[in-house]
């Protein structure tokens, strides 16, 4: 059977997340340890001491949440040096996280891009133009047309997030967005509630985070990954840097596949799905995506024996 590894998003962010890998293993202390020369200040003290309103800033979660997940990647390999999934995908940040755990960038770029990627998304839209809300119980066509309804030629929302089946996030403006909220619960909506963001991810107001990244990506070395990346943007696989590079562009300002990643890999063959980093939220994701296929999650060194079963069945089958 074939696997994948999937990596979180933002938001997931936590203060001491990652120290059990930091203190336990040599390759995972050299990777907090590169993010912090790379980005030229103590990440790592940011993740491991806080306070936690400066791990939130989307400038640092970024990083942050990258750096926890190749360190936990990195503790994998070096229990198991023979690794082949079939595909790689991460959600929205997650994305640069699998470009750097299948080699397609270093780590000191990878970390680089999203702590400029985290600053452009801040400064792309004023605080409090801009929104986002989670729409719970509502199939894709449903939310769609409340987009379409709370929408206005000075205001608009968007689907940013495909989460699951029945978990839909929606950006744009605050007024746009909180019209939608309104028809969402006419809708009969389990849940329809603002997101604590600080812009309206992922909506077409963040054209101008591409600008900037377009510029960033030119001081970055890149390569073919060794595996396939499932893209947000097209839940497709992406082989080559110049398609690497323009899914990314295009992630920045449009909605997050991740039902269809899901479906896509599990489509191809991809039975068992191992979340490495923080937060477990994907496990959660995919087990609503696809019913039928194994998940597991690592996220301390605690699991790492259950990661390596884990694979091992995926193996044997």
């Amino acid at each position: 059977m074939a696997y994948a590894f999937v990596f979180p998003g933002q938001g997931v962010q936590e203060v001491g997340m990652g120290r059990e890998f930091y203190d336990e293993f040599t390759v995972s202390r050299e990777m907090f340890l590169r993010a912090d020369e790379a980005l030229g200040f103590p990440l790592s003290r940011v993740i491991f001491e806080g306070p936690e309103e400066e791990l939130t800033k989307t400038e640092f979660a970024q990083p942050a949440i990258l750096t926890v997940s190749i360190a936990a990647f990195e503790a994998l390999k070096s229990m198991r040096k023979e690794l082949d999934p079939s595909f790689v995908a991460g959600h929205s940040l997650g994305e640069y996280t699998a470009l750097v755990a299948s080699g397609a960038l270093k780590l000191e770029d990878g970390v680089r891009l999203v702590n400029i990627r985290g600053k452009l998304m801040q400064q792309a839209v004023p605080l409090g133009v801009g929104a986002m809300a989670a729409i719970i119980g509502l199939d894709k066509e449903t939310v769609e047309e409340i987009c379409s309804l709370a929408s206005t030629a000075e205001s608009f929302c968007e689907p940013a997030n495909y989460n699951s089946p029945q978990q839909i996030v929606l950006s744009g403006h605050t007024e746009a967005v909180n019209r939608a909220i309104v028809l969402a619960k006419e809708r009969k909506a389990k849940r329809a509630v603002p997101l604590k963001v600080s812009a309206p991810f992922h909506s077409s107001l963040m054209r101008p985070v591409a600008e900037g990244l377009s510029e960033a990506f030119k001081s970055c070395e890149w390569r073919r990954p060794k595996w396939p990346v499932v893209a947000n943007v097209n839940a497709k696989p992406l082989e080559s840097v110049e398609e690497i590079q323009k899914a990314l562009l295009l992630q920045s300002y449009s909605p997050v596949l991740w039902t269809q990643s899901v479906e896509f890999m599990r489509g191809a063959g991809a039975y068992f799905f191992l979340e490495v980093g923080p937060g477990g939220v994907l496990t959660g994701l995919i087990k609503k995506i696809a019913k039928d296929v194994k998940v597991y999650s690592l996220d301390s060194p605690e699991k790492l024996k259950g990661a390596l079963d884990f694979l091992g069945g995926a193996q044997v089958e």
